[in-house]
């Protein structure tokens, strides 16, 4: 579930009949005898297994098959609302700071006081989503996401709202969203089967999309009608009714939510000593970079991020600048990528084991979209390439999210989320001055051509050290690390 961060929030096989969540047998397992055991996904009911796939899985690439489960139909209606709201109090956030300080240094100091508890605090709050019970920590991160939403609303309809409060409420809620996001998009994960979880995120991004649609366009009509809390309020009513949905989400059999056993993912159990469940924000810190797959997944991603995904820059940049088009052209590009990224969330929901070394491809092939972009002699030109542009970046996304989120045993990933919170603030906070000073020095095609050779070398230079690499020197175990 999102909370009202100015980061877009998260982020969250065949299925039972669609009237019930998969729930195993009734009865003691050992009552059965081993040899007429059928594999876990075979006793589920609606599931058709395809003859011959490994361990009887189901070979369903049904985009929206996640919906199929009911718990997960609850979740994303709660996600769906979540955002409206979230997006509703984002809207209306910026035009309040500049209202109370008429400064727009004070509006970017807001946001990154709200933003700082990601950089600062993450490991800590993965740390905690590992030690306590995950629907607990959601329904509690949740409520007090809402009541810091009511307490504004309240603030400001007395009059009693400063500067000063708004900061420390802003920080509050950063530091609540560093336990929050990691607790809500592994919630969301669990309700599936993990051969599910590509199609669980790509949900989770469209509702995201409508859910900022609809709470940008709800912001006006309640302030307008009602005044500037409304929107407060709206979001604070939109996390009770996630902390209520919660306590009657059921997850997905746990014989279908082991780890993936694609060879790529698949570490040598003589290779990695991994940290027991409750343990340190350092032994999270420890696993992830001698982890290979999400420390590649980690430069691929902040890469992309510093020199290949600020469109709203590097493309308004272009389009009104070299391409002598105006804002409304800008408005049109726009537009195509919104409909790209929808369409490649749809076409990412048919994954099923995504891996790095897709997501590599991927990255390179949008960069490669992009160096082109780069040198569009015309505006018609460049819309033809948007598209693509767009729809390989939602499948990357997708495609990187889910092995994030699979691939630490179950125990590591609410620290192995917290040190990423922690690195994508980091290129979130760095990317745009640095992309700045590149277009200041080579202008707006020079960024983008230099960005995507930068992302396309780097995936090529990856790929070819990388198997050498990893052959000759393998993970060494974490609990050898000194204290």
């Amino acid at each position: 579930m999102p909370s009202p961060a100015p980061a877009p929030a998260r982020v969250p096989a065949q299925a039972p009949s669609p009237e019930s969540d998969p729930t195993p047998p009734s009865g003691p397992p050992a009552a059965r005898p081993a040899s007429r055991r059928a594999p876990a996904a075979a006793r589920l009911p609606g599931l058709r297994l395809r003859r011959g796939a490994p361990g009887g899985r189901a070979e369903d690439h049904a985009p929206w098959r996640s919906l199929r489960y009911r718990s997960m139909r609850w979740w994303s209606v709660a996600n769906l609302l979540s955002n409206v709201g979230t997006w509703m109090q984002l809207t209306v956030q910026n035009l309040l700071v500049l209202q109370l300080t008429h400064s727009a240094a004070a509006t970017g100091l807001s946001l990154a006081v709200q933003a700082g508890p990601g950089l600062l605090m993450g490991l800590v709050g993965g740390a905690a989503v590992d030690r306590w019970p995950r629907k607990l920590t959601a329904a509690v991160s949740q409520a007090v996401l809402g009541l810091v939403a009511f307490t504004t609303a309240v603030l400001l309809a007395t009059g009693q709202l400063n500067y000063g409060i708004l900061l420390a409420l802003a920080a509050v809620t950063g530091l609540i969203a560093t336990i929050d996001g990691p607790a809500c998009a592994l919630l969301g994960n669990d309700l599936v089967p993990t051969a599910d979880v590509p199609s669980a995120i790509a949900v989770g991004s469209l509702v995201h999309s409508v859910g900022r649609l609809g709470g940008t366009a709800l912001a006006g009509v309640a302030v307008g009608t009602l005044g500037t809390g409304a929107a407060y309020a709206a979001n604070g009513l939109s996390f009770l009714f996630v902390t209520a949905v919660i306590p009657f989400l059921r997850p997905a059999p746990a014989a279908l939510r082991a780890p993936s056993g694609a060879p790529e993912r698949a570490a040598p159990a003589a290779a990695v000593q991994e940290p027991e469940a409750g343990g340190s924000a350092r032994e999270g810190l420890v696993f992830f970079l001698r982890r290979p797959r999400l420390v590649g997944l980690a430069v691929i991603t902040g890469l992309s991020a510093v020199f290949g995904r600020n469109y709203t820059l590097t493309l308004a940049v272009l389009v009104t600048g070299p391409l002598g088009a105006g804002a409304g052209a800008f408005g049109t590009v726009s537009t195509v990528l919104a409909a790209g990224g929808i369409l490649g969330a749809v076409l990412a929901a048919r994954l099923r084991n995504p891996s790095v070394t897709l997501v590599g491809l991927l990255a390179a092939a949008g960069a490669l979209l992009q160096v082109v972009a780069g040198v569009s002699p015309s505006l018609l030109v460049l819309l033809v390439l948007v598209l693509p542009m767009s729809v390989v970046e939602s499948v990357s996304d997708t495609a990187g999210t889910t092995v994030l989120q699979t691939d630490p045993p179950p125990h590591m990933r609410g620290r192995v989320l917290g040190v990423w919170r922690t690195l994508s603030t980091a290129w979130g906070l760095v990317g745009p001055p640095l992309l700045g000073l590149l277009m200041q020095v080579a202008g707006a095609r020079g960024a983008l051509v230099a960005g995507g050779l930068i992302i396309a070398g780097a995936v090529l230079a990856g790929k070819l050290i990388g198997p050498g690499r990893r052959a000759a020197r393998p993970a060494p175990a974490v609990g050898t690390c000194p204290a």
